[in-house]
């Protein structure tokens, strides 16, 4: 898999912005079949930074209803990516 594959897009929410700020943390939407190596190496070759830690978690999709109707978002993975120390946070993240 390419970079652009591994990680689909960033994660900007109040929790994700208050975890980059306080503990160097930057959240990502990630392939579900990608693991934590393919994530580190994605991450560092993106935005050339020294990643420390990667920490992984699957959702599953929600049932939704339209009326009668009936289906399910897609099942979709997210990654915690920590930045060693000393490393600068993109400036997409700055808010």
């Amino acid at each position: 898999m390419t970079v652009h594959q591994i990680i689909r897009r960033p994660l900007v929410t109040e929790k994700g912005v208050a975890k980059k700020d306080s503990e160097r943390t930057l959240c990502f939407e990630v392939a579900p079949h990608a693991n934590k190596v393919q994530v580190k190496a994605a991450v560092e070759k993106l935005f050339k930074v020294k990643v420390d830690q990667v920490r992984t978690c699957n959702f599953e999709g929600k049932e939704r209803r339209r009326g009668r109707f009936a289906g399910f978002r897609p099942d979709w993975k997210k990654a915690y990516v920590k930045l060693k120390a000393g490393e600068k946070a993109p400036d997409w993240a700055e808010i």
